[in-house]
């Protein structure tokens, strides 16, 4: 039963007093849309569209449509896992656009086994089932500067986490970007929670759910807050045009900058870590597109002692009619086991007055 988790260990989650906690929010960290994810993650620094709400909110102001609608069905772990994505941008002025953006991450039908045990016999009938979600809520903006070919942009985000009906947490951070672009080039920086991401939890247990955990050797769970620290992607790109202008190369290149303590990445410390990601999109006449990546590298110990260095790869395509656009990627592509990979698919519609 893939799903059993014992309340107790998803309690644990709710400290006491501030901390910062290595991988705090981790949801908003996988990323959205089945092109960013099928090229590793590596567009802070490309073409926008309404996904950048999410990655880069500067690059908003590549969009020149009235209105652009995206949508994104990400299932992890043989579709135990859930991710979902859905976002709006519309135009204010010339010089300015906005976005609203929605994300989800779940498990449903998690069986509650805290009342497993009936008088030292096992009974399934005491079985409930809940759902451990998270959900954000993101305003956007972004506007061009008074410098030639300098955009910025931010974020607003309000955070809802919810573990059934006996705890939760509200949350609240802040986003920034610059992005600057020069005949081929793009150079980005997006920076994560820039103020620091604050999650307030608290919980809540009947009488009969507290005798329980202390019976079972269990600690009480006690509200607390718990903060995300900032996190910085810098990226660069290039556009390189073949055969008429009817083939298009776009490489690009992010590095993250974490500071939540020491991370199992490619360039790791007490004091940052740097997980660098590369990905590339193959163009046909702006109509096809094939996509490749590779990020998340780390340092994997053998059973022999002998240390190696690992990466998750993804792949990916995309197809585009006019003002619509589809999109599928899968991640962690040549993992042998089937229940790692990731399967995204994304949609993006264009509106435009007449």
């Amino acid at each position: 039963m893939k799903k059993i988790v014992l309340i107790s260990l998803l309690l644990g989650s709710f400290s006491a007093g501030a901390q910062v906690l290595k991988y705090s929010n981790a949801f908003l960290g996988m990323g959205v849309g089945a092109r960013a994810l099928g090229m590793g993650s590596a567009v802070v620094a490309g073409p926008g569209d309404v996904f950048s709400s999410y990655w880069n909110p500067a690059g908003l102001m590549d969009v020149s449509d009235n209105l652009q609608i995206g949508l994104m069905h990400n299932e992890q772990f043989a579709g135990i896992a859930k991710h979902d994505f859905g976002a709006v941008t519309f135009g204010l002025n010339d010089r300015s656009r906005a976005a609203i953006s929605f994300i989800r991450m779940g498990i449903d039908g998690i069986p509650n086994t805290l009342y497993l045990m009936q008088d030292g016999q096992i009974n399934y009938n005491l079985i409930k089932e809940f759902s451990a979600v998270d959900y954000a809520f993101i305003g956007s903006y972004a506007t061009k500067t008074k410098f030639e070919n300098l955009d910025i942009g931010g974020n607003v985000k309000i955070i809802r986490r919810v573990i059934g009906d006996f705890g939760g947490a509200w949350g609240f951070g802040l986003d920034a970007s610059a992005l600057y672009k020069t005949g081929r080039y793009r150079m980005a920086i997006q920076a994560f929670d820039i103020t620091g991401t604050f999650n307030a939890w608290t919980y809540k247990l009947s009488d009969a759910d507290k005798q329980q955990l202390l019976s079972t050797g269990n600690e009480l769970p006690k509200g607390g807050l718990e903060i995300t620290t900032p996190r910085l992607a810098l990226g660069i790109s290039a556009l390189y045009t073949l055969w008429s202008e009817r083939l298009t190369i776009r490489p690009e290149i992010n590095a993250d900058f974490t500071t939540d303590g020491q991370r199992n990445v490619l360039i790791s410390s007490s004091l940052f870590n740097l997980d660098p990601r590369i990905g590339l999109e193959l163009g046909y006449k702006n109509l096809l597109f094939l996509r490749g990546g590779v990020n998340r590298f780390q340092r994997v110990k053998d059973f022999d002692g002998t240390q190696g260095l690992t990466a998750m790869p993804s792949i990916g395509a995309g197809i585009r009619f006019n003002r619509f656009a589809i999109d599928y990627a899968l991640g962690n592509a040549f993992n042998q086991g089937f229940i790692s990979m990731s399967n995204i698919i994304s949609l993006k519609l264009s509106v435009n007055r007449k």
